[in-house]
């Protein structure tokens, strides 16, 4: 019950709803209460009228009257009968219950419709003066009476009886649909990528929300020039750094070149080292800046092949350099419809650390294959993999798993998960080997518009 108190609180469509259900419930039941009421006098009003329709029947047709035998009237249907009598003959009435006929009626009744009690049951009576001057009694039990009006007049609510529920139904549907625009609004909202800041569309909103659709659109538009600023700063500083750690590595270069005590020389490689991860960290920050950029090319559709082809062309000689074991396992090719320039850049930096990250006659396997209605790219290595309770904080910026000595500037698979999830994609990270947890396997699931493409030509 507090559960539906806080529901009824918090949501406008539920007191909507709850709202109108009972103003149509309380109209309903007013509705009701006065068809009942009036149908129940109509149908007095009509057996009324059938009274005054016997009692001109039997003045029209000239009638005549011949009593029942008393013994034989108790068997009659008491609730449905008629009586039709002299009304003098109410004075000789043989028996004082309402059974007999005649009726005990008093003599002096005056014509018109009177309400009388005989033998402690309640009539009403007709009084009649014919044309040829006999007075007459048209009588019927008013319990009969009642019981025939209170039937018709609960058949009278039947029509409410059927349509309340159906009016209950139909409003909550239209209470359904005027809020399902708001519905809408907000599923698109929170399918949206994390970078998709552009203005919602506020032409198909009802106009009480629209100010609140307004005043989104104008707090996106603020993240939206936040973050460009943010971004247009990163690549501005990497750019300023990049030239000055360049002219630091030609000098150490030289320097190494140069005649010096090998003390020196043992100073200056961990200088050059020092030197390498800043130019590494800058173009690090580069590519993170354009996968966080708001401004993209086109998509199309890119060879995965050809993208593993020109990563390695460029990673082979550090491959090489730690007697790596690298290559494409498959035959098949596969497009995905991606920035060419997103995909080359995630493949880049999972095997960038594929290689570093394995020891020494290690391998690093690159693979593609369509599994349903996605590409499933992956990127395997013999190295320490990662444990299970690092894999979430290892796509945060710079962090670095505990343990390991290789130069890095922990940024690769920030860059990557940035990526995937402005491709509406997904990554995994698991273990090579899961018998023994060694070695890291990166899986990206592409979404759709994905085919197979021919190996030679996507080479």
């Amino acid at each position: 019950m507090d559960g539906f108190k806080t529901r009824l609180r918090e949501s406008v469509q539920l007191r909507l709803s709850a709202f109108l259900s009972l103003v149509i419930l309380i109209v309903a039941i007013a509705a009701s209460v006065f068809a009942f009421v009036s149908a129940f006098d109509e149908a007095h009003e009509m057996q009324d009228a059938t009274l005054r329709q016997v009692a001109d029947l039997f003045d029209r047709q000239h009638m005549t009257l011949r009593y029942p035998d008393p013994v034989a009237s108790e068997k009659d249907d008491e609730e449905s009968r008629v009586v039709i009598q002299y009304l003098a003959d109410g004075a000789n009435a043989a028996h004082s219950g309402d059974a007999s006929t005649p009726l005990p009626l008093p003599t002096t009744l005056s014509d018109g419709l009177w309400t009388l009690e005989v033998g402690g049951e309640p009539f009403r009576v007709l009084v009649k003066t014919t044309n040829d001057g006999q007075r007459i009694a048209v009588a019927q039990e008013i319990g009969a009476r009642n019981k025939d009006a209170r039937e018709s007049a609960w058949r009278s609510l039947l029509p409410f009886l059927i349509l309340f529920p159906v009016l209950l139904l139909v409003m909550s549907d239209l209470v359904r649909k005027l809020f399902r625009p708001i519905a809408l609004l907000s599923r698109e909202i929170d399918q949206r990528e994390s970078q998709a800041l552009h203005p919602i569309d506020e032409r198909h909103v009802p106009i009480e929300v629209r100010p609140f659709v307004v005043a989104i659109n104008r707090l996106l538009e603020r993240v939206r020039m936040a973050m460009e600023t943010q971004s247009r700063f990163v690549a501005d500083a990497a750019h300023e750094l990049r030239s000055p750690l360049t002219a630091l590595s030609l000098q150490a270069e030289r320097l190494a070149q140069t005649e010096m005590p090998a003390p020196a020389h043992e100073r200056l490689k961990p200088l050059r080292r020092g030197i390498e991860r800043g130019r590494k960290l800058i173009d690090q920050l580069l590519s993170l800046a354009t996968a966080q950029s708001l401004t993209r090319s086109p998509t199309q559709m890119v060879s995965v092949r050809g993208v593993y082809r020109h990563v390695l062309e460029d990673l082979v000689s550090l491959a090489e350099a730690r007697h790596l074991d690298i290559g494409i396992e498959g035959e098949q090719g596969v497009l995905v419809w991606m920035h060419e320039v997103d995909l080359l850049t995630l493949v880049k930096n999972l095997v960038d650390n594929a290689i570093r990250y394995t020891p020494p006659g290690g391998r690093v396997d690159l693979s593609v294959d369509i599994a349903g209605d996605r590409a499933k790219l992956q990127v395997s290595d013999s190295g320490p993999g990662i444990a299970v309770e690092e894999r979430e904080r290892v796509f945060d910026p710079f962090y670095r798993t505990l343990g390991t000595d290789q130069v890095g500037s922990g940024l690769g698979l920030s860059i990557v998960r940035t990526i995937v999830e402005r491709a509406g994609a997904t990554v995994h990270l698991n273990y090579t080997d899961e018998l023994n947890c060694r070695g890291l396997c990166v899986t990206v699931w592409l979404p759709a518009r994905v085919q197979y493409a021919d190996a030679d030509r996507s080479d």
